[in-house]
């Protein structure tokens, strides 16, 4: 949600900042904009749309200047328009803002403005924050730093701000509280964004900025306080991130690299940690909390979106190996129903960029409650890395499409190495039972591979059923999260009605919806769960439905009743979703092209929820 960019040195700002704008386009906008200083001459420019319509809007007109910020904006506050686009301009004209947030008692301010008779050109919560800082500057005479300070102490809500003004010209002054910001350090140079994306090929030196911290950025200078005013020294940490890996790399779209990165990226994520041949899993962040996990009366997992259907993927591989009672719950539910949680439950908070807004909130309220919190997430320094005790990255590397694929195969990797090692530890799995899964998780990326070399018969599967209006998955057992991730993949990224449910539920109210033009996808693989799965399949046909299954090789009496197939190697029903997910990624990548979809920015969506 919202990208960031700023720029303070000897450069041009504006081709760093559009070039950086683009970098952060991944995480979803209607709008963009920049605001350029030269000398104590302050521009802005901004436009409904994407950047590219900013940079026609703009046209051959002065952008001259060596400081100056960007924004993509998603909407909050107003609806998508020229005018509700940021950067925002101060009553007085001399401070320029750009935020990524949510102001929550922007009404209240707002009204204390309007008694005071300023008048609002927009409908956001920005523009308050904004006049709200320069009344605050003006009627106490002070810098702008001062301002922003004192007013950020009355704010309730989230946010990351930029903010510019003519007199300093070479200054960007910068805060957070709930929404992410990074600041790389160059020679006589800095940056800003909203992650390190933009600063790549500048810069792999970085500052991650914490909450309730303020900078002032020069060319020349980071000085970094809190909002006490006290002085902290920055922590300066060097990116292990190649610009590679954030291009496209020869890929029609990110989705489409980063599903056929997953051989690869589950390699990554296993590598210096699985030896299957010295029967051994090291993870120093699990390690160190081991006792605690297995004496927990519960372990409850806390994510959004694709990271809930990994974590309820992990509540079956916990319960069955470690013995230990788990709940999922939804981030966004769990922070606000006042849940029960006891001195030394384990929280695993899932997300793959780290800053998801709600699960941020969530592991707080269960930190203060005495819970041990470990995070499992992608982005290194993100701020569920910062305040977990312990956890684990899956070292996926940068996703950019929207849809999270490679991430969820690796949070699922993470997640079953966890429960196995745990179980080890405990005792509660033979040591039979623990070399097999060891060999089963390595085996994993060459069988992914495998499924990835027959995606043209998935592509055809894909123009076939590209014009239906409703998809219904189902599974059982381990293959159940598999298919609600299949139907959130597809309504992501093609806009079709999808519906994902355990199979054993269909006669509970979705076989109504079951006629000849309905495609029912069935995760059907040869597990514990594939005789009761056929009945149900049989019974799809019997109503005339159209069957589309995810099949073992080699099953033929699955194949017999499927009007269309995709094979996936023989595994262990544990480790089974890394495989069978892999199939339901490309049909909705290629039914999302198939339909002219933009797959990589669906509308309405952003990768990174740091809002609620």
């Amino acid at each position: 949600m919202c990208g960031i960019v700023g720029y303070t040195g000897t450069r041009d700002a504006y081709p760093v900042i559009v070039k950086g704008l683009k970098r952060l386009e991944y995480r979803g906008y209607d709008s963009a904009g920049v605001a350029l200083l030269d000398k104590e001459q302050l521009k802005i420019y901004k436009k409904k749309g994407k950047v590219a319509d900013l940079e026609d809007e703009i046209g051959t007109r002065n952008v001259e200047g060596t400081t100056g910020i960007g924004h993509t904006r998603w909407a909050t506050h107003g609806e998508p328009s020229d005018k509700n686009a940021h950067p925002h301009i101060s009553k007085s004209g001399t401070i320029a803002m750009i935020h990524n947030g949510i102001i929550e008692n922007y009404a209240q301010l707002k009204s204390e403005l309007l008694k005071k008779g300023y008048e609002f050109q927009s409908d956001t919560d920005t523009e308050v924050l904004l006049n709200f800082i320069d009344d605050i500057k003006q009627h106490n005479n002070c810098t702008l730093e001062e301002a922003a300070r004192i007013a950020l102490k009355r704010v309730t809500g989230a946010y990351v701000i930029l903010l510019m003004e003519a007199e300093n010209p070479d200054t960007i002054i910068a805060a957070r509280k709930g929404s992410p910001l990074v600041i790389g350090v160059g020679k006589n140079e800095h940056f800003l964004g909203s992650d390190a994306s933009p600063m790549l090929e500048y810069t792999k030196e970085v500052v991650y900025i914490n909450d309730y911290e303020l900078a002032i950025v020069k060319p020349d200078q980071l000085i970094l306080k809190n909002l006490g005013n006290e002085m902290i020294t920055p922590y300066v940490q060097k990116l292990d991130l190649e610009l590679a890996a954030i291009e496209k790399g020869g890929f029609d779209h990110f989705m489409l690299k980063e599903i056929f990165e997953q051989p690869q990226t589950i390699f990554d994520c296993m590598r210096g940690r699985l030896n299957a041949a010295n029967e051994t899993i090291t993870m120093s962040g699990i390690q160190q909390y081991a006792e605690q996990i297995i004496n927990a009366n519960r372990i409850i997992i806390i994510a959004c979106g694709t990271s809930w259907h990994a974590g309820l993927v992990a509540e079956y591989i916990f319960e069955e190996l470690c013995r230990i009672n788990v709940e999922v719950e939804y981030a966004s539910e769990f922070r606000y129903r006042n849940p029960i949680v006891n001195k030394g439950d384990v929280i695993l908070a899932v997300s793959q960029s780290g800053e998801t807004a709600d699960t941020l909130v969530a592991i707080e309220k269960a930190k203060e409650k005495g819970a041990i919190i470990l995070g499992v997430v992608n982005v290194v320094g993100s701020s569920i890395a910062r305040i977990s005790h312990g956890g684990a990255y899956t070292h996926a590397g940068p996703e950019i499409g929207v849809a999270s694929t490679k991430a969820f195969t690796a949070q699922l990797v993470v997640l079953t190495m966890v429960a196995l090692k745990i179980a080890y530890i405990k005792g509660s799995i033979d040591s039979n039972r623990y070399k097999k899964l060891l060999l089963e998780l390595d085996a994993v990326p060459e069988k992914v591979a495998w499924i990835l070399n027959h995606h043209e018969t998935i592509r055809a599967i894909a123009e076939k059923y590209k014009d239906a209006r409703d998809f219904l998955y189902l599974g059982r057992g381990y293959n159940f999260p598999v298919a609600l991730e299949g139907a959130l993949k597809l309504k992501e990224i093609s806009y079709i009605h999808a519906e994902g449910y355990p199979a054993a539920e269909m006669k509970h109210g979705p076989i109504a919806l079951v006629d000849d033009q309905l495609p029912v996808v069935f995760i059907a693989t040869r597990d514990a769960y594939h005789e009761k799965v056929i009945s149900n399949m049989q019974e799809i046909k019997a109503r005339k439905g159209k069957v589309i299954g995810i099949i073992t090789e080699g099953d033929t009496s699955s194949a017999a009743l499927c009007d269309d197939y995709i094979s996936v190697p023989e595994a262990d029903e544990i480790v089974a979703p890394m495989l069978t997910v892999i199939p339901l990624q490309l049909l909705s990548y290629y039914i999302g092209v198939a339909k002219d979809c933009n797959v990589d920015q669906p509308r309405n969506l952003a990768k990174s929820v740091t809002v609620e």
